[in-house]
């Protein structure tokens, strides 16, 4: 009786293996397929290039590329700051004992009253061991107008925004030769807003 079960068990299963042709036909067909996708797609890349880079994708690791929204104490004074980039060094110091930073922003007034500020005064940097040094002035400090037309254009000392426009410009900063970089603010009325924007450099 055990061999008679096992010879019926075969012959179960020899029906299945009858038609292997047919049973694989489908996953043939299946795998044809994929490999034409795989080589059309292939073929596309070859002829278009790689896709663009996004400019806009996101902060980078320095925090440049993100906006933050800011309010001031007077009514309707509401402005958009973005960190663009960090030039450090930003170029040739006055002295030895000292590197120039520059920090560049892009302001838009988003609000409904005329910007009007020192984006020097408004900006500061931190370094590593919490000291924080303000921009400077552009039309008095040589570092920084040593800097116009090196780094990029550094923003005068007084800007106007209409609301719905903005600039882009740089605030100077001079710091010792071995500090490390921390963060960037920014506020309105000349840094002196509650709202402070804070940009981590670490």
């Amino acid at each position: 009786m055990t061999s008679g079960a096992a010879t019926a068990g075969a012959d179960r299963r020899g029906p299945a293996r009858s038609g292997p042709a047919g049973r694989r036909r489908p996953h043939t067909l299946a795998a044809i397929a994929t490999i034409a996708a795989l080589a059309m797609l292939t073929v596309a890349a070859l002829i278009l290039g790689p896709a663009p880079l996004s400019s806009g994708a996101g902060p980078g690791p320095d925090a440049s590329g993100e906006t933050v929204s800011l309010t001031g104490t007077a009514p309707g004074a509401r402005l958009d700051a973005t960190l663009v980039r960090v030039a450090d060094p930003a170029g040739p110091a006055p002295d030895d004992a000292d590197r120039l930073v520059a920090v560049q922003l892009r302001l838009e007034n988003t609000g409904t009253a005329v910007y009007e500020d020192s984006p020097a005064a408004a900006t500061h940097l931190l370094d590593s061991e919490g000291h924080r040094f303000t921009g400077l002035s552009p039309s008095t400090d040589p570092g920084a107008a040593g800097l116009a037309g090196v780094a990029g254009a550094v923003f005068p000392e007084t800007v106007a925004l209409d609301p719905g426009s903005g600039a882009t410009g740089l605030v100077v900063f001079r710091l010792p030769r071995d500090a490390g970089l921390a963060a960037v603010q920014f506020a309105l009325d000349g840094g002196l807003a509650n709202d402070v924007a804070q940009w981590s450099l670490a």
